[in-house]
């Protein structure tokens, strides 16, 4: 797999899952760009940086996959960006930058447990965006 990764789409709908359910928000990327990804781009969870409408550019985590622990039936790209906003943003422009993997996709046990690994996941992504090899990708003409 190769990154970093730039992809680009309007917001859709999801599974209106993130914010009910695990306190997490999401914003979905359409189908076309989750069936653009590379051939060799493993499902799991990702860390780099997402920018809506050509706004402010901020940290961001990403699920690729199918999301075992709710048996999606279609493999999605749901990008937590580490920032509250005052409102959703359907319809809007997404761009991320896909810098590294944190993790594997996995089923948890619970709904404790998958709320618990989110966490864990941030916080990971939060350390490793302000190291000097990833920081730069901040200010990318591609924002």
């Amino acid at each position: 797999m190769v990154l970093p990764h730039f992809a680009k789409g309007e917001v859709v709908k999801g599974f209106s899952r993130g914010s009910k359910d695990l306190g997490c928000p999401t914003a979905n990327l359409p189908e076309e760009v989750v069936n653009n990804l590379p051939k060799d781009f493993e499902t799991g969870v990702y860390y780099g940086f997402a920018s809506v409408d050509s706004g402010e550019v901020y940290k961001m985590v990403m699920s690729v996959g199918w999301n075992p622990f709710y048996k999606n039936e279609k493999k999605s790209m749901e990008v937590h960006i580490l920032h509250e906003f005052e409102q959703d943003f359907y319809g809007k422009e997404l761009r991320v930058v896909v810098l590294g993997y944190l993790r594997p996709e996995k089923n948890f046990n619970s709904l404790d447990d998958l709320i618990k690994a989110i966490r864990d996941d941030i916080n990971q992504a939060r350390l490793k965006l302000d190291l000097p090899e990833f920081i730069s990708y901040k200010d990318h003409k591609f924002f």
